[in-house]
């Protein structure tokens, strides 16, 4: 009875919660969970899951305090969630980068009228963009990304604590704006070598225009564009799959160790 009143007291109750809505907050905009369509009942059900499994163990190494009125209990709530979120936040612009340079790249090969509906966005976005959008959550998937981001929800609990100490620190914040800075560099290397290929068509075809006015050498040599561009996905599709690996586990360590080490 004493082992049970332990899962029951009020301490262990609000410290659930407490986890849930970490949990909730980063469900919410984590890649692959927000990438997709998936129903909020199966994102709940999984946080709650989670948090069951999760919340002893936060016991644990947190030094918990039962707030005393219903403020700090909704401030406590409201400072969970943000983390929650900026997790899964920070984690989804991973895939934001390389959409964007998939969408890049569909305009160099004058794909950029080809869109596919996005159920996230509901816009229609280049199917280029949307093909390197499906690449990088396969490789997530099979490189267990979301275990790594479960993983970096329970480690930041060594460094932001479910109490109302925590304030974001200079080192967060630096390391913060680093990351997002290196990962639009990072996404558009991976389009890089094709962008480049395709630059120099273009600069061809600037030459060839000169030497040929009377040829509208642009709408002669557009098919040729998407012909080259396309190929040179292909070709490289094994190596782009290799690195788009090496730079989101790069990135998701790198975002683990922003939660653990910046307090």
């Amino acid at each position: 009875m004493n082992d049970l009143s332990i899962f029951f007291s009020a301490e262990s109750l609000i410290v659930y919660l407490l986890v849930f809505t970490r949990l909730t907050g980063m469900l919410t905009t984590a890649p692959l969970f927000s990438t997709y369509p998936i129903p909020m009942q199966i994102k709940v059900g999984l946080a709650a899951l989670c948090a069951f499994i999760m919340y002893p163990f936060v016991m644990q190494i947190s030094h918990f305090v039962i707030p005393k009125d219903l403020i700090s209990l909704s401030s406590l709530i409201f400072k969970e969630i943000i983390v929650g979120l900026l997790i899964g936040f920070s984690a989804s612009l991973i895939f934001s980068g390389v959409q964007i340079a998939g969408q890049l790249l569909s305009v160099q090969m004058g794909l950029a009228v080809a869109t596919a509906l996005d159920p996230v966005t509901n816009q229609d976005v280049p199917i280029v963009g949307q093909f390197y959008l499906f690449m990088a959550s396969l490789v997530f998937i099979y490189i267990n990304g979301h275990q790594w981001l479960f993983s970096t929800i329970y480690d930041s609990y060594t460094s932001i604590p479910i109490d109302l100490s925590f304030s974001f620190s200079v080192p967060i914040t630096q390391k913060l704006i680093y990351f997002f800075s290196q990962l639009f560099l990072s996404a558009f290397s991976l389009i890089l070598p094709i962008f480049e290929i395709l630059f120099l068509i273009i600069v061809l075809m600037g030459f060839m225009a000169k030497i040929m006015p009377q040829m509208n050498i642009f709408m002669v040599m557009m098919p040729f564009k998407i012909y080259v561009g396309l190929s040179l996905m292909a070709m490289l599709i094994v190596p782009t799959a290799v690195y788009l690996m090496k730079v989101i586990k790069t990135m998701l360590i790198d975002l683990n160790g922003i939660f653990i080490l910046g307090g």
